[in-house]
């Protein structure tokens, strides 16, 4: 299975010009979707002060959605509509949908939630659940899909995976009583370099093709921001008898996603970088639909179904109040829930989502390729190898990158162009030793916005 790509966006001689930036901001058709977020103020982000928005201030430039998505409009409206549920009727809400109001009744509102979701996962809706957050949804489907035998016993993982990621795996190969050293394969790219080929990745798949169990790896790496061949990687794995699953907290909202046709095992994800839903906010998770059937064959006492760790919220909503402790699951992904979900969460998730069922990741990604080269173009102006001061270790493909350039600076230079940026009113966030990452983001950021911010970067490194 491939995936088609267009050219590689080719930029004029006078694209470094910011009447060059502003006639791409003219002529973007996602450039309403802007006036749907409020942008902090730079004077705000300048002096790290709280204080109410000012819509009437100059905006922030806010290349942090990689970390932390602005606040959508919507989640003003869902609250309010939510406190109101809660105040009129009370215990009532579960089971009521009140006339005008955005949000379902509090029992669908996680299926509302998971309907958008699915959108941008390239799901069906039954294969995809709003709840918990990452970490917690991956050790779930790591429970449900990690089972270790005599000869099978081994996760394959990237070598810089997110420390919960790493964390998580490491205790579950723990809770087997293995050994976590000899059972963890860490996947990294060849020496001297910051991307790992697919080619790397499918040696590894063959090394282990014999002892490997699951194959866990980012959509995005985080570091980098390498987007990863998912559909050829999963085929390959697959066929080689390995579980495969992916955590998308860097690729949801990002990336166009197509998990189900991609014979994804499972996936997890959150949904406050990129999903704009608020800080810490719910998350979500995917099951292939192979994974989430229930069998009654033997009966409607007896279903058959992939064992998980179970809950009362992962019943059927038919006998979920007959309390007579007989587990009918939900089909598919639904069934993998466990407690009754957090209403005010789901209510900044569904104000969230409503932005992203006004437009399709497809025409999202489209831009943010766009976005992404420019700023590249930007950066790599006027420079050489041997005059710039940064290297940019995402890559250079913009198919095979999110919405992110990590720019790698000489040594010793981090902290003061970062305390430059900020003082600008500029947002972007810093990983150690020495690593920018800039994301700017196709539903608020701007073509003029990434033509400033380069400016002022390299206005930085000069006074340095």
């Amino acid at each position: 299975m491939t995936v088609t790509k267009a050219p590689k966006p080719v930029f004029p001689a006078e694209a470094t010009t910011l009447e060059y930036a502003a006639s791409l901001d003219a002529a973007d058709p996602l450039s309403g979707f802007r006036d749907q977020f409020i942008i902090p103020s730079k004077a705000n982000i300048a002096t790290k002060k709280l204080a109410k928005p000012d819509l009437s201030s100059e905006p922030s430039t806010y290349f942090c959605g990689n970390s932390l998505g602005i606040q959508p409009k919507a989640v003003s409206k869902y609250m309010e509509a939510q406190l109101d549920t809660w105040s009129s009727i009370g215990v009532l809400g579960h089971f009521t949908d009140l006339e005008d109001s955005p949000l379902k009744q509090w029992q669908l509102m996680s299926e509302q939630a998971s309907a958008s979701m699915s959108k941008i996962v390239g799901a069906a809706p039954e294969e995809v659940v709003a709840m918990g957050t990452l970490t917690m949804n991956l050790h779930l489907l790591l429970a449900s899909f990690y089972k270790p035998t005599e000869t099978r016993r081994k996760i394959l993982l990237d070598w810089k995976a997110f420390p919960s990621d790493h964390y998580a795996i490491e205790s579950h190969i723990a809770w087997h009583d293995l050994n976590s050293k000899e059972n963890m394969v860490l996947i990294g790219p060849d020496e001297g370099e910051h991307e790992i080929s697919t080619d790397k990745i499918l040696s590894y798949i063959d090394k282990h093709a014999e002892d490997g169990a699951v194959l866990l790896l980012p959509g995005i790496q985080y570091y980098t921001g390498q987007y990863f061949d998912i559909p050829k990687i999963t085929e390959y794995a697959q066929a080689r008898n390995l579980v495969v699953g992916w955590d998308c907290a860097h690729a949801f909202g990002n990336v166009d996603l197509k998990l189900h046709d991609w014979n994804v095992d499972f996936a997890v994800w959150c949904t406050y970088k990129y999903g704009n839903a608020g800080p810490g906010s719910m998350g979500g998770l995917f099951v292939h639909e192979k994974h989430g059937k229930v069998d009654y064959s033997a009966g409607e006492d007896a279903p058959q179904f992939r064992h998980r760790l179970a809950g009362w919220y992962g019943g059927d909503r038919s006998v979920r109040f007959k309390m007579d402790n007989k587990y009918k699951p939900i089909p598919g992904a639904g069934g993998f829930q466990l407690s009754t979900p957090s209403t005010m969460d789901l209510t900044c998730l569904c104000a969230a989502m409503s932005v992203f069922d006004q437009t399709s990741m497809a025409d999202l990604r489209q831009k943010s390729i766009k976005l992404t080269a420019y700023l590249e173009h930007l950066l790599l102006t006027d420079t050489t190898e041997e005059t710039r001061q940064f290297d940019i270790i995402s890559p250079s493909d913009p198919y095979a990158r999110g919405a992110q350039l990590s720019v790698l600076l000489k040594p010793g230079l981090l902290h003061a162009v970062s305390d430059r940026l900020q003082n600008a009113g500029i947002v972007c966030d810093k990983r150690e030793p020495g690593v920018v990452r800039v994301a700017p983001v196709p539903l608020y950021n701007t073509y003029t916005e990434v033509f400033k911010f380069v400016e002022e970067f390299k206005g930085a490194l000069s006074s340095l």
